[in-house]
């Protein structure tokens, strides 16, 4: 094998390689022996075939696996000589690619010679995690918290006690209605006892206001138009007759946070409720502060770590994050001018964004095998059955696409494994816990190095 370097610029190298038609001989020979005496041929007793009517029978498919196990294991060794790591699978060109030149080839009349273009992953020097220095804000659920958070689950839990009069903003109305179009009924748009409470916005623009002022038995036509961005597309932009009878008219009935509200959400007593919602909320500030403390562990790194990502992995990332950000943006019906800058620099800022992620993941990868550092099969499996749950009634669905589609498993393990490095760096690093108040410990940081600094929508974080 004869191999020529030809480019060695960054991370990139090329490769000219040519493997004699003599040594693609002998290797097609070499395979032909092995099969020989397994091979049934009419006129000859298995293992007596003669080499040469085995290479009349068997040589093309046989060339065509040596010249593929060739290429394969001349790549290898020039990675194995040079000690890489290839970003991306070798690009491989054959020189023969006229139809006689290819024939010479599979003939075996004819030297393999193609090119080999590899990309390669940089040698990363980590710094001292040591003098990483990290600010973790702190926050501890005060009695109000606990309080607001009660008082949510009374909303949450209202009871109505029944009106006479007419409905109000807040009051609840029972009603019968049925819709139509042009005359036409419309389906789900009909329904017999619907509870609506006034004012929360849960059916379509203009329908709960035309509701204030009525009262039980009342019976009327209200008009509404779906939104142009509506759901349903049959009904977008259309507008619409309801026919409406109210059935009740109730007021908020006050709700006393006492023993009994408290058994009647499923708590032992209120203290019990109470000390159940503090540790609900501590944990998720507990979270917030872990989340914010790892995103100034990885601003620390991508400000330590200059190193160059392999230009094809950027342009993955890149095309995956402005896929999702222009997929939004259509979604929302918004263009650049709305987001305050343009195409060209909004492309600029996310390929800033790409480039950071890339070297962060490759970064974070090595780390982690460096110190052997892996996700057990136990802390998987208890992530995929958390997440199963997040699906109730759909378990065991769930269960089965992790199953059978090791990308989601691979969804599910990378974030862990990212975890976990990052919490081997905080144990090395000069961390260092600051009290904050609720508010800036749940204000997010539009200025963190890993966001746009522009627009009103959608935020790529790493």
């Amino acid at each position: 094998m004869q191999v020529k370097e030809t480019l060695s610029e960054g991370l990139k190298r090329e490769y000219e390689v040519v493997i004699t038609a003599a040594d693609l001989d002998q290797r097609v020979n070499t395979k032909l022996e092995e099969i020989k005496d397994r091979v049934n041929i009419a006129g000859f007793r298995p293992g007596k075939v003669p080499m040469s009517h085995l290479k009349r029978v068997y040589g093309k498919s046989v060339m065509s696996e040596v010249i593929q196990d060739a290429v394969n294991n001349s790549n290898q060794k020039i990675v194995d000589d040079g000690k890489f790591k290839l970003a991306m699978e070798p690009k491989v060109t054959l020189a023969a690619e006229d139809e006689a030149s290819v024939k010479q080839l599979m003939e075996g009349k004819s030297d393999l010679s193609y090119k080999v273009a590899m990309e390669i992953l940089p040698k990363i020097e980590f710094p001292d995690f040591k003098k990483i220095k990290v600010t973790r804000p702190t926050t501890q659920t005060s009695d109000a918290d606990v309080d607001q958070a009660v008082g949510k689950i009374a909303e949450a839990n209202q009871q109505y006690e029944e009106k006479n009069g007419k409905a109000e903003q807040g009051d609840q109305v029972t009603i019968d209605f049925k819709g139509s179009i042009d005359g036409t009924p419309f389906d789900g748009g009909a329904a017999e006892d619907a509870p609506l409470v006034l004012g929360s916005n849960t059916f379509i623009p203009g329908f709960e206001d035309q509701l204030v002022g009525v009262a039980a038995g009342d019976e009327k036509d209200i008009t509404v138009k779906f939104p142009d961005d509506y759901g349903a597309a049959q009904l977008a932009g259309k507008d619409a007759v309801f026919a409406i009878k109210v059935k009740k008219v109730e007021k908020p009935k006050k709700t006393e946070i006492d023993e009994e509200f408290a058994k009647n959400v499923g708590a032992e007593s209120l203290a019990k409720l109470k000390e159940q919602v503090r540790e609900r909320i501590q944990r998720d500030f507990n979270s917030v502060s872990r989340a914010k403390a790892k995103r100034a562990v990885l601003d620390a790194l991508d400000a330590e770590m200059k190193f160059a990502a392999p230009p094809s992995l950027v342009e993955q990332e890149f095309d995956t994050v402005w896929k999702a950000v222009t997929n939004d943006m259509t979604n929302r019906k918004v263009t650049w001018a709305d987001e305050d800058t343009t195409e060209d620099e909004a492309k600029a800022e996310y390929r800033r964004i790409a480039d950071r992620r890339v070297r962060l993941g490759l970064a974070i990868a090595e780390l982690g095998e460096k110190n052997n550092i892996e996700v057990s099969q136990d802390e998987l499996t208890r992530a995929m059955v958390e997440q199963a749950r997040q699906f109730p009634g759909q378990e065991q669905q769930i269960w089965d696409m992790f199953r059978k589609n090791p990308q989601a498993v691979a969804g599910i393990r990378a974030p862990l494994f990212e975890d976990k490095v990052i919490d081997f760096i905080l144990e090395l690093a000069d961390v260092s816990d600051k009290p904050v108040s609720r508010e800036e410990l749940l204000a997010d940081d539009d200025e963190t190095t890993s966001r746009p600094k522009f627009g009103k929508g959608k935020k790529a974080k790493k």
